[in-house]
C-alpha cells in the first residue's frame, strides 16, 4: 500500500467525511476494496507480517538502510501525512473494518467511565496527604481547566479526522512523522503505565475490603529496590480480564460500561453528600499546608485523574455520527467530571484530616474513620467498579492507538490487523496487555503516576501546537512572511511558558519575572491573532483561537515543570530508549512505505537523490 504524504487534502478547507450517518463515497469505496481483497487467516505469524518493508528483506538491504539513516531521518522529519491518508489509505492495513456501532450515549458514558476511576480513587488521597492538603480541590480545578482546553483541541480534530489513531494521527498530519513518532512512543508509554497504575490501584482497594492493609495481597521481595519490591498478582489478573472483554467486542464493552457507570454515579452522589454531612471544618485548616507549590505539584500529578478522554477520541472510527456525537461525548462529560472531582475531594478532606488520609485507599479509610464501617465497603466496590470501567475503556483506546501506529508501520503492521468477527484489534490489545501486566506486577503507584502525568501533559501540549498549525498554516497558501511570523509567535509563546515554569520551580516569587513572561506570552498570542486564518472548521471548532490553545500550551508546560526532577529523568531515559528503536527500525519502515513507488529503482548509495515529500 502506498502512503501519500501530500498535504493537499490535509490543508484544504475541511469537511467531515461523517457529516451524517451514511457512509461517504470514499468510505464505500474503501469498504468495497477491503471486501474484494482475498481472505487471509487472521492468526498468522510470518516474518513478512511483522516486517514487510524492503529494508528488512535481507541482511544486505538492512545494512544499506542503516547507511542511509541520516538521509531517511531528514526525509521523515520533513514528511507529513494527510487527512485522506489517515482516513482511508491506512485503514486498508487492518484488512478488516472496525464496526461503526457507537452513539453519543456510548461516548458520554465512555468519557465518564474512563475518567472517573482513573485517578480520583487512586491519586486524590496520595496528593492530598503528600502535597496539597485541603487545597487538593484547587489542584483538581486547575488540572480540570487544563484538561478541558485539551478536550477542545481533541474534539475539533476528531470531528474532522475520525480515525482510531487520535492524537497520533493528528500530529502526524500537522507536525510530521518524526514528531508523531515521539508522540506515538509516549502514547504507548502512557497506555502501558496507565493500565499498570490502574491495576495496582484496583488491587489496593480490593485488599481493603478484606484486610486493613492495601498491600495485604502483595508479595514483598527483599532483594528489589523500594517502589519495585511489592509484587502484585491481583493487578495482573484484573488487567487480563478487562482486556479480554475489550477484545471480545466494542459494543459489549460499551454497554457494560454505561450500565455500571449509572450505578456508580448514584453512589458518588452518596459519597459526596455523606462527606459534607460529616464534615469537620477543622480538617480544612490549614488550607495550604504545603503552600502554592504543593497545589501546583499536586495539580501536575492529579492530571492523571483526567486522563481517559483521549481514549474516547480514538473511538471516532467506530462512531456512527462523529460530527454530532464526539462534541457531546467529550466536552459534555469532561465539564461534569471536573465539578464532580472538586466536590469529591472537598468532601474527602472535610471528613478526614489530610495527615491521616490513607494514600492507597483514601475514601474507604475516610468512611471507616467517621464510624461508617459498612460504607467503606460500598466505597471500595464503587472504586473498583470505576477503575474497572477505566480499564475497559482504556483497553479499547490503547489498542486503537496501537492499531493506527502499526498502520503507519512505525511498529510492525501485524499489530494493525482487525479480527473479522469481533471487529477489534486483538493483536494490539494483547501487546498492551502483556507489557502492562509485567509493569504492574513490579511497580508501585507513585513511580507510575509521575511518568504518566509527564507523557500525558507533553502530548496535550503538542496537540495545542498542532491545532494552531492547522488553523494558520496551509502549504502553498500561507505566504512565507506569514509563516515566519507564525513560527516566531509560536517560539515566543512556548518560550515564555517555559520561562514561567522555570521561575516557579526556581522559587522566584517576585512579580517582575512573571509579568515580563506574561507580556511576551500575550504578544506572541496577539501576533497570531492578527494573522489570517487559513482554515475554518465547518462543523465544530475550538473557540477563541489562538487564545485558548496558547493558554493550553502554557498550562501544560507549567504543570510539566511542577512534576520534579525525577519525572524528567524517567521521561528522558524512556525517550532515549524509544529513539534507539526509531533509528534502527521505525525510520526505515516508514521511509519504505512513504517511497514505495520509487524504492525498487533505487540502487545502493543512491537514496540521497530522493527528494522528501512535505
Amino acid at each position: 500500500m502506498k502512503e501519500s504524504h501530500s498535504n493537499t487534502n490535509s490543508n484544504a478547507p475541511s469537511t467531515s467525511t461523517y457529516s451524517n450517518n451514511k457512509l461517504s463515497a470514499p468510505l464505500l469505496e474503501e469498504k468495497s476494496s477491503m471486501e474484494e481483497q482475498p481472505s487471509k487467516p487472521y492468526w498468522r505469524f510470518s516474518k513478512n507480517d511483522f516486517f514487510p518493508e524492503p529494508s528488512f528483506k535481507s541482511l544486505s538491504s538492512y545494512k544499506n538502510a542503516l547507511v542511509n539513516t541520516p538521509h531517511r531521518l531528514k526525509d521523515r522529519f520533513l514528511g507529513r501525512s494527510s487527512d485522506e491518508n489517515e482516513l482511508h489509505n491506512l485503514r486498508k492495513e487492518s484488512e478488516n473494518r472496525m464496526k461503526m456501532c457507537l452513539t453519543w450515549w456510548d461516548l458520554i458514558w465512555m468519557g465518564f467511565g474512563s475518567v472517573v476511576g482513573s485517578g480520583i480513587f487512586s491519586i486524590a488521597g496520595q496528593e492530598a496527604h503528600n502535597h496539597a492538603g485541603p487545597s487538593i480541590v484547587l489542584a483538581y480545578a486547575a488540572s480540570g481547566l487544563s484538561a478541558l482546553l485539551s478536550v477542545f483541541c481533541y474534539t475539533e480534530f476528531s470531528v474532522e479526522i475520525p480515525v482510531a489513531g487520535g492524537s497520533f494521527s493528528f500530529l502526524r498530519i500537522e507536525l510530521g512523522d518524526f514528531v508523531a513518532f515521539i508522540a506515538a512512543a509516549n502514547i504507548l508509554l502512557e497506555a502501558i503505565v496507565g493500565a499498570a497504575g490502574l491495576g495496582r490501584s484496583w488491587s489496593s482497594y480490593f485488599a481493603t475490603i478484606f484486610r486493613p492493609s492495601a498491600d495485604a495481597f502483595r508479595i514483598k521481595v527483599g532483594g528489589l529496590p523500594n517502589g519495585f519490591n511489592l509484587l502484585d498478582p491481583i493487578a495482573v489478573l484484573i488487567l487480563a480480564i478487562a482486556n479480554g472483554i475489550a477484545m471480545y467486542g466494542t459494543k459489549l464493552t460499551s454497554s457494560l460500561n454505561w450500565i455500571s457507570s449509572i450505578f456508580s454515579s448514584a453512589v458518588i452522589v452518596f459519597i459526596t453528600v455523606v462527606g459534607f454531612v460529616h464534615a469537620d471544618g477543622n480538617n480544612l485548616t490549614p488550607f495550604f499546608p504545603y503552600g502554592a507549590e504543593g497545589v501546583f505539584q499536586a495539580a501536575a500529578i492529579v492530571y492523571w485523574s483526567y486522563t481517559g478522554f483521549d481514549m474516547v477520541a480514538t473511538m471516532a472510527e467506530e462512531t456512527k455520527n462523529p460530527s454530532r456525537d464526539i462534541p457531546l461525548g467529550l466536552v459534555g462529560s469532561m465539564s461534569v467530571i471536573t465539578v464532580v472531582y472538586c466536590l469529591m475531594t472537598l468532601a474527602l478532606t472535610a471528613m478526614v484530616n489530610y495527615t491521616e488520609i490513607d494514600v492507597n485507599a483514601a475514601y474507604s479509610f475516610a468512611f471507616e474513620k467517621i464510624g461508617m464501617n459498612w460504607a467503606k465497603y460500598l466505597v471500595s466496590i464503587v472504586a473498583l467498579k470505576g477503575m474497572t470501567t477505566s480499564l475497559l475503556v482504556g483497553s479499547m483506546g490503547q489498542a486503537r492507538y496501537t492499531t493506527q501506529i502499526a498502520r503507519s508501520h512505525m511498529i510492525p503492521p501485524w499489530f494493525a490487523l482487525v479480527h473479522p468477527k469481533t471487529g477489534t484489534p486483538i493483536y494490539a490489545t494483547l501487546a498492551v496487555t502483556i507489557i502492562s501486566c509485567i509493569v504492574s506486577f513490579f511497580s508501585s503507584l507513585d513511580v507510575l503516576s509521575s511518568v504518566l502525568s509527564f507523557t500525558t501533559l507533553f502530548i496535550f501540549m503538542l496537540m495545542a501546537v498542532a491545532l494552531l498549525v492547522r488553523r494558520y498554516y496551509v502549504k502553498g497558501v500561507t505566504s512565507k512572511q506569514d509563516f515566519r511570523i507564525f513560527l516566531l509567535c509560536m517560539v515566543v509563546v512556548i518560550g515564555s511558558s517555559i520561562g514561567v515554569a522555570a521561575l516557579w520551580n526556581a522559587k522566584q516569587r517576585g512579580w517582575i519575572g512573571y509579568t515580563v513572561a506574561g507580556v511576551f506570552w500575550f504578544l506572541g498570542t496577539l501576533g497570531m491573532q492578527l494573522l489570517p486564518k487559513q482554515r475554518i472548521p465547518k462543523i465544530w471548532g475550538v473557540p477563541l483561537v489562538p487564545w485558548l490553545p496558547t493558554l493550553s500550551i502554557a498550562m501544560n508546560l507549567f504543570l510539566i515543570g511542577s512534576l520534579g526532577a525525577v519525572a524528567f529523568y524517567r521521561f528522558f531515559i524512556c525517550s532515549a530508549v524509544m529513539m534507539l528503536y526509531y533509528l534502527f527500525v521505525g525510520v526505515h519502515a516508514t521511509y519504505d512505505v512513504a517511497h514505495e513507488d520509487i524504492l525498487p529503482e533505487i540502487g545502493e548509495g543512491k537514496e540521497t537523490a530522493v527528494k522528501p515529500v512535505v
